[in-house]
């Protein structure tokens, strides 16, 4: 008995044995990285609701008794709602990194940061596909991220998450790198970091940080029973996000390859009957007629091990190498095809932009105003030598009174003709009010808008 309590002893206190390595301190980390970190608030007006019917018996029972109809329910708006998620900010002039889902149909966007000074933001444009958004902010000089590589992560490594789950800001968690490359339900261009570090709603579009500091992912996605955090979180790798915030900022929007086939997975029964060693690749089981594919000599029961020199172990490789790919590139491709191996060059088309996923000028960025350009007609009948026609009013345009049917002529002094002249205008001030020259009716007159 003695013997057990001295070994048991000694074993408490590293006395003849290995010494355990010690748990990592993630003090200087985040010391670091919160700086850079943003919280996120959105705001989307309430909609329209359909006024309900009194049913016409009901309208002859109050008439009848000479009583006053029931004002009806379901009238006027719904009231907006507000979301919340996390961001980082990745240049010292404002532009910021988050989840297109959290800024998804917001009228407003609010970004505070770090050193709780909060301002409204812009969506630059944002893409569902990969979700990712970029916005921006009227500020200089801000402290900002180190970007990682997400190719030098490791199963197993320590990672960070910085966000604001619940609402509560700046929190952070810990856990490790559980997976690589992961693929989720209908997500086929995302090749996902699986943690286990806890994050929960609030946390989206805040960053997933290594051991050195740097950002290598942008967390997303959890899996979960209950709505909150499981032990199953998903992050986009940084190089994914920035690739896409970089084709929003020059282009505007986000071009993708395609090659115009659909496959499936090749499990180990299929590789044998299709005479392979092991299972892998993509196998074509439909050739879009007239596609790149189609074009290049592909066929159905092909199945595509390598592309443009990569190696295709699951199909759902091929979909995430060909959208990054730059479309009208030449690009080979080795497919299994009865038994033997055969190289096909297919130049690569490109795939059809998602107007609703990928949004340049929007209507955050307009102050929440839709217009319609005015034709020399309608100036002529109006008497006025320009302006555009508001078909929508939302938020704070809404909010300063602004009306569908009115019609903006001037930006304080400054003519505008078009969607593009009122959206320059606006950008352009460095106040945060501006005076719309507003048309209504046979009047005139000028509406103070807060932008900031």
């Amino acid at each position: 008995m003695m013997r057990w309590f001295v070994a048991w002893f000694a074993l408490s206190l590293g006395v003849g044995t290995t010494a355990h390595a010690a748990l990592p301190d993630f003090t200087d980390l985040v010391v670091k990285s919160t700086p850079a970190v943003v919280n996120i608030t959105t705001i989307v007006d309430g909609k329209p609701q359909p006024q309900a019917q009194i049913p016409d018996e009901m309208r002859q029972f109050f008439k009848q008794f000479g009583m006053p109809e029931p004002s009806s329910p379901g009238n006027g708006h719904s009231a907006p709602m507000r979301g919340q998620g996390s961001g980082f900010i990745i240049s010292a002039d404002g532009y910021i990194l988050t989840n297109a889902h959290v800024v998804a149909d917001a009228d407003e966007v609010t970004v505070k940061l770090n050193d709780r000074r909060e301002f409204r933001a812009k969506v630059i444009g944002s893409d569902k596909t990969t979700d990712v958004a970029l916005i921006k902010i009227k500020a200089d000089n801000l402290p900002q991220v180190s970007i990682g590589d997400p190719g030098q992560l490791k199963v197993g490594e320590w990672v960070l998450a910085i966000g604001e789950p619940f609402g509560f800001e700046n929190s952070v968690t810990a856990g490790i790198v559980s997976a690589k490359g992961r693929a989720l339900p209908q997500d086929n261009y995302v090749p996902f970091i699986q943690t286990d570090a806890a994050v929960n709603p609030g946390n989206s579009g805040g960053p997933l940080i290594n051991m050195r500091g740097e950002v290598v992912g942008i967390n997303s996605q959890i899996v979960s029973r209950s709505g909150g955090y499981m032990g199953l979180s998903f992050a986009i790798p940084i190089d994914v996000a920035m690739n896409t915030a970089e084709q929003i900022k020059v282009n505007g929007k986000v071009s993708r390859g395609r090659i115009g086939v659909s496959i499936q997975n090749v499990d180990a029964e299929l590789a044998e009957s299709f005479g392979l060693k092991k299972a892998g690749g993509a196998l074509v089981s439909e050739v879009e007629p007239g596609s790149p594919a189609e074009k290049a000599g592909v066929e159905v029961s092909d199945i595509i091990l390598q592309y443009d020199g990569k190696p295709i172990e699951r199909s759902f490789d091929l979909p995430r190498l060909v959208g990054a790919t730059k479309p009208n590139s030449k690009v080979k491709i080795a497919v299994w095809r009865k038994g033997a191996m055969h190289e096909l060059t297919v130049q690569v088309g490109e795939m059809p932009s998602d107007k609703a996923g990928v949004d340049g000028k929007d209507k955050t960025e307009m102050a929440g105003l839709t217009v319609t350009p005015l034709n020399p007609d309608q100036k002529r009948q109006l008497g006025i030598q320009s302006g555009v026609l508001v078909d929508e009013a939302q938020g704070i345009a809404a909010r300063a009174g602004v009306q569908a049917g009115d019609v903006i002529m001037a930006v304080g002094n400054t003519a505008v003709n078009n969607a593009r002249d009122l959206a320059s205008e606006l950008d352009a001030k460095s106040h945060k009010t501006v005076a719309l020259l507003i048309k209504r009716g046979d009047g005139t007159s000028y509406i103070p808008l807060r932008l900031e």
